[in-house]
């Protein structure tokens, strides 16, 4: 059964990274061509992340997962340490008025997705460390807090609100399952909201954003321009597309066609019946998931499966939503699918310690 499971995620993850092959290039080799005069150029440059990633995933599946655990800790001081360099001028690439890259020649490397996968199997150790004293306030709670909170300020300077929302709500649903006391969490929440009030509102792009969110035809050929196209090329789509290849909002009128919106160009082009093929890929992943987290050996084991399901199902359910109009605009690429080195790297070395897990559960 469990030899059956790892097949089946392995299985879907491939359809995904082959659907987000196609997919990259169909909407992107014209804005390709136009930018850099080679249609290849994105498709190249995903194909070479892809192919670093499927040697990273080989060598995470067949090497014991709990090693991590030793490392856990150094794991998570060289994440904050990259958060702060990636910072310092002349050190970290800054794109748009966002600090988020280092770049290395032609390869870009985003440390708050290392930073992501570092504080979920440190949060995975520090439970399994712990036992039953995580329901303690001071001894169980108050730890993971503090080294998420330092996580988050730092990703939060870049600025990156939409990786912290997704961080904090897996941590938080980490420790909850845990057996954290849910009114510890409830009230984290609600301390939180007035700096959430304050992060979204005291920010002018992030208000347009909220803004654009609620009523984007407000300002149609401003703020609410990449959700009203967005939203345009889903519904021309209709239910069977307008054929591989045939996208109108590809052609300059989507921006992030090819990253953050790409959803919208497989609704536009395969139609609702692709949009919900890869709906249920993801559906069918998080099931497997599941079975992982179920069959797991041990409690580190169990809460780091938890962990890695729980980011690429909420960036999957983010970046889905986004592209729907039903949340306000977010950085967030869709897993396996977008185009964006860190994200698919981290994503393969995501599948190959679910892939692991799975293993080392068949032999109790």
């Amino acid at each position: 059964m469990v030899r059956k499971t790892r097949i089946n995620l392995l299985t879907v993850s491939v359809i995904l990274i082959s659907v987000g092959i196609v997919m990259i290039y169909s909407s992107s080799s014209i804005y390709a061509w136009e930018r850099y005069r080679d249609s290849f150029y994105f498709l190249k440059r995903h194909l070479v992340f892809l192919a670093v990633g499927v040697l990273l995933a080989f060598l995470t599946m067949f090497f014991d997962y709990r090693l991590f655990r030793k490392h856990a800790r150094f794991m998570l001081w060289i994440a904050l340490v990259a958060l702060v360099l990636v910072l310092i001028p002349g050190i970290g690439r800054e794109v748009s008025g966002a600090r988020r890259w280092f770049r290395f020649k032609f390869i870009s490397f985003q440390p708050s997705e290392f930073a992501n996968l570092a504080l979920i199997i440190y949060m995975a150790d520090f439970i399994a460390r712990k036992g039953d004293k995580i329901k303690s306030l001071f001894k169980g709670f108050i730890p993971p807090i503090c080294v998420l909170g330092a996580t988050a300020l730092l990703i939060l300077i870049q600025p990156d609100l939409g990786t912290v929302v997704a961080l904090g709500s897996v941590i938080l649903i980490m420790l909850f399952v845990a057996g954290t006391r849910g009114s510890y969490i409830l009230s984290l929440i609600l301390c939180s909201l007035p700096a959430a009030y304050f992060l979204v509102f005291s920010v002018p792009y992030r208000r347009a954003r909220i803004m654009a969110f609620l009523n984007p035809w407000l300002d149609p050929k401003g703020t609410g321009f990449q959700i009203i196209q967005s939203q345009i090329a889903i519904g021309s789509g209709g239910i069977f597309g307008r054929g591989l290849g045939h996208s109108q909002q590809k052609l300059f009128y989507l921006p992030a066609a090819h990253t953050d919106f790409i959803f919208s160009i497989i609704g536009e082009e395969l139609g609702l019946i692709g949009t919900l093929g890869v709906i249920i890929l993801f559906m069918i992943f998080i099931q497997q998931g599941l079975k992982i987290i179920k069959n797991a050996q041990d409690k580190f084991g169990y809460f780091l499966a938890l962990g890695l399901v729980l980011m690429i199902s909420l960036k999957a359910i983010i970046n889905i939503g986004v592209s729907c109009g039903l949340f306000p605009t977010k950085g967030l690429p869709l897993p396996f699918i977008s185009y964006g080195g860190s994200s698919l790297l981290f994503d393969m070395v995501s599948l190959g310690i679910l892939i692991n897990i799975a293993r080392c559960g068949e032999y109790p």
